[in-house]
């Protein structure tokens, strides 16, 4: 982190001191000035082409970066308030990594072999890992969710749907904007981004780098640390060519570096005994493992544009990253070693991705091949104490994935269009697993004492092959231009792979892997524009989800078991409503509305005390999946001439009952809750400074974003929950040059 912190604060200067030779007048900020009345067209590429949001026939929500910013939202978990159907949120016992659902599809498990259900996309390039996912606001065009499948356009692993973060390109004028961010907790943030062209209208240069740091929501109360902090650094710098005027080139690196404490859970339960009680300040700890934590992400990618005619484009996007996670969780949160788990990952991938676009009179279409070369690698120790054992697991996932995918869309009528769309996924998969008991606390690898394993529970290597047709299908009717009406079909995989837990002791076909899942799902939808004043997007779904892959942890005699399951099959179904509504010039009010019901048709589990594959329907629940979940948000804009505008705004989210897991668990599960927020922003009559103040979770309510249940004495009892944040203040000062 110490070398980051150089290299930003000598960026900052340089840059600093090159704006002071190229300002330009106030107009040239590039500022969104905020703004009401008539509802503002966004454009959005849910389709990989360019198009209005109310007519893509898509169930798509879009938050441009100036929304964002005078909302206060400080990284994209925050989009889960104002989101139909969805969970984003940082992961249980980490930092920074992602956990996300989409209409009750989604990975909980961030382990290295598994793959997400949503998809992560940074400027159209896939994020094949969740460490370092949770990715911070800033200098971006805007974010788009895109909810159900999307196979055909976006390939596996978005069978719940994909996030598309897409950053600010940089143009041909010269900026320079400082932000910093002073908060409760000690909060005290640097942010600073802006563009220089190097040649006119030919080579610019740009980047945004920033700095967060924050002292914790509570304490470890054995070894004095924060608990629940923020030191993370994180930078993104861009070169972009326009050669001619129909070549476009943008290299693009960012890194980021999380070093904020260990992240340790919650007892609910007290230890067994009474030595440890539950503590009153749920952000507290008394976890003795450590509070050592290091996340390192980064990335190296190139884009290339090419309008060969009046109809053609040709794109490429390669892309390199890898990241490195060292990280800890002592699961019991106390001082002893009953269930502590030191870990650390390694990842890389490279990607290519090729596109012909045709845009013509009647029809549109996007043609395109995609291949990805990834490595996720890693290893963990189990300490049960209470055992005076260590169960170290280790392995790796070699995976190569290959694609062909069109999507076409053509007029039929005047007022009536199809599209059709086929992907084409052939995944190859190697997976090594490696699991062992060693006597004493911690393994050789994790710094114990040198020595041969008392047992080999697993030891292979294996691979597998995993292909998959995903079509799409989709019929839209305009009787007018302001009102669009769609019916849809598409259908999401996600392959299969090997489980890195997997005990072949245990569950002896574990060294077959497991198998695929898919998603189908049917979608109407009417997104309608009323009056110039009102937008209202409505959508049902109904989608069919079959061999769904479950991770399951029970407690065994011998430590603890672990496995996964296609379990079977389940559906869902529910409905989504957006709107926006100008009630003036100056007030503004939007809403979301989201119902799932998803439910287990079957749910098979194998019983390690039997052999036998079990079903065990009506004892499980879809977790991470409320059934209702609602927002309002009111806007309001006082104009003040000369002296700039003001910006108010509140809102209320409403998140209904959720389960952490399958198995239904009193303690642990999320009753429904509200959270308000609110931010009042000053923006200048130039635009050049902006100062806010913004209060988040105002009620400081307490709420549960994920846990870990290890029942028993054996496991000291062990029902830890983390929790979201709690209520914060944060002032926020802007320039632009």
């Amino acid at each position: 982190m110490t070398m980051l912190r150089r290299t930003l604060t000598g960026l900052l200067f340089a840059t600093t001191a090159v704006a002071g030779l190229h300002q330009p007048a106030a107009a040239q900020t590039g500022r969104t000035a905020p703004r009401a009345g008539p509802v503002e067209e966004i454009v959005v590429t849910a389709r990989r082409r360019e198009e209005s949001l109310q007519d893509v026939p898509v169930s798509v929500s879009a938050f441009t970066g100036e929304t964002l910013d005078l909302r206060g939202v400080p990284d994209i978990t925050g989009l889960q308030r104002t989101t139909p159907n969805m969970t984003l949120q940082v992961a249980r016992g980490s930092n920074s990594t992602l956990i996300a659902f989409i209409r009750g599809v989604g990975q909980q498990d961030p382990l290295w072999g598994f793959e997400p259900g949503v998809g992560l996309y940074v400027d159209d390039v896939y994020v094949a890992r969740p460490q370092g996912a949770v990715l911070d606001i800033f200098d971006i065009e805007r974010i788009e969710v895109l909810r159900g499948p999307q196979g055909t356009l976006y390939g596996r692993n978005t069978i719940g749907g994909a996030v598309k973060y897409v950053t600010r390109r940089i143009g041909n004028e010269s900026e320079l904007r400082l932000k910093t961010n002073i908060g409760t907790d000690g909060q005290r943030d640097l942010i600073v981004s802006g563009g220089l062209p190097l040649v006119e209208n030919k080579l610019s240069i740009g980047g945004a780098f920033a700095l967060y740091t924050r002292d914790g929501y509570g304490e470890n109360l054995f070894s004095g640390a924060d608990h629940y902090d923020k030191d993370v650094g994180a930078g993104r710098l861009a070169l972009e060519l326009t050669p001619t005027e129909t070549t476009f080139f943008r290299l693009s690196y960012d890194r980021t570096e999380d070093g904020s404490n260990a992240k340790h859970g919650h007892r609910l339960t007290p230890l067994p005994g009474g030595s440890a009680p539950v503590l009153d300040d749920v952000f507290d700890t008394r976890a003795g493992a450590g509070d050592d934590n290091s996340v390192k992400n980064d990335g190296l990618s190139l884009l290339g544009e090419w309008q060969a005619t009046d109809t053609i484009t040709l794109k490429s996007i390669t892309a390199y990253r890898q990241g490195d996670t060292d990280t800890l969780i002592d699961f019991d949160s106390t001082p002893g070693p009953i269930l502590d788990v030191p870990a650390f990952y390694k990842d890389d991938q490279f990607s290519q991705e090729l596109q012909l676009l045709y845009q013509g009179a009647g029809w549109q279409g996007v043609f395109g091949l995609y291949y990805l070369d990834a490595n996720a690698s890693g290893a963990f120790d189990t300490v049960l104490g209470n055992l005076g054992l260590t169960i170290l697991t280790a392995g790796e996932v070699k995976t190569e994935s290959y694609a062909a995918f069109a999507d076409v869309s053509f007029d039929l009528t005047d007022q009536l269009s199809a599209s059709v769309g086929l992907r084409y996924t052939l995944d190859e998969k190697e997976g090594t697993v490696f699991r062992a008991n060693y006597a004493g606390i911690r393994s050789p690898e994790f710094g114990g004492i040198a020595q041969p394993p008392a047992l080999i529970r697993t030891d292979y290597t294996n691979d597998r092959d995993f292909d998959e047709f995903t079509p799409r299908f989709s019929l839209t009717w305009q009787p007018t231009a302001d009102l669009t009406a769609y019916a849809s079909y598409s259908r999401g995989f996600k392959s299969g792979g090997f489980d890195m837990r997997g005990d072949a002791v245990l569950t002896p076909n574990t060294v077959n892997g497991y198998d695929p899942e898919t998603v189908d799902s049917y979608e109407i939808g009417l997104k309608g524009q009323y009056f110039e004043r009102l937008t209202l997007n409505l959508a049902g779904f109904y989608s069919k989800y079959d061999g769904q892959q479950i991770t399951t942890q029970v407690p065994a005699t011998s430590g603890i078991a672990s496995f996964v399951d296609n379990v079977g099959s389940s559906e869902i179904y529910g409905f989504e409503a957006e709107g926006n509504l100008s009630v003036t010039d100056a007030l503004s009010a939007s809403f979301v509305l989201g119902y799932t019901h998803a439910e287990f048709d079957e749910f098979l589990t194998y019983d390690i005390t039997t052999g036998q594959f079990v079903d065990v329907s009506d004892q499980r629940v879809f977790q991470n999946t409320p059934e209702w979940n609602a927002a309002v948000i009111l806007t309001y804009l006082h104009d003040m001439g000369e002296r700039g505008s003001l910006t108010f705004s509140g809102s209320a989210a409403f998140r209904d009952d959720a389960s952490m897991f399958e198995i239904p668990s009193p303690l642990l599960d999320q009753d429904a809750y509200t959270l308000f927020d609110a931010s009042i922003v000053w923006t200048s009559d130039d635009e050049r400074w902006r100062v806010g103040l913004h209060g988040r979770n105002l009620t400081d309510k307490e709420y549960k974003v994920g846990g870990y249940s290890f029942p028993g004495a054996l496991y000291g009892d062990s029902i830890t929950a983390f929790y979201g944040p709690p209520r914060t203040i944060t002032g926020t000062v802007e320039v632009r040059f």
